[in-house]
């Protein structure tokens, strides 16, 4: 199954509106206190090049679909895009909570990719 997140081209960094495969998402910090983390959305770097479609970063249409698609796989929506100096080549930063990391542990059981 592929998962496709559209962008609307709104972003600070991108006017390019279309779609974007999605290939993964992993957390990439927590810190001690569980109440703040980052998510990594990766995607396909082959559809989406941000040297020259730009940054993904602040697009609204992105984090609309990003958050039903977390919705709709029973995790929380406590998600917001993380700072631009954050961003990477194949992967959008969010920040996370706390109720969003308890959610994917209790789904996942574990916090951070062993």
């Amino acid at each position: 199954m592929t998962v496709v997140f559209n962008v609307s081209g709104d972003g600070y960094w991108s006017s390019v509106k279309g779609s974007v495969e999605i290939t993964d998402m992993r957390l990439g910090y927590i810190n001690d206190e569980r109440d703040f983390g980052e998510l990594c959305v990766y995607f396909n770097d082959k559809h989406w090049d941000v040297n020259i479609d730009g940054l993904i970063y602040t697009d609204k249409q992105f984090m609309a679909d990003l958050k039903a698609f977390l919705t709709a796989h029973g995790l929380s929506t406590d998600v917001s895009y993380s700072e631009q100096g954050m961003q990477g080549d194949d992967y959008v930063s969010c920040d996370i909570g706390k109720e969003f990391i308890t959610a994917w542990e209790n789904k996942f059981g574990v916090l951070v990719a062993e």
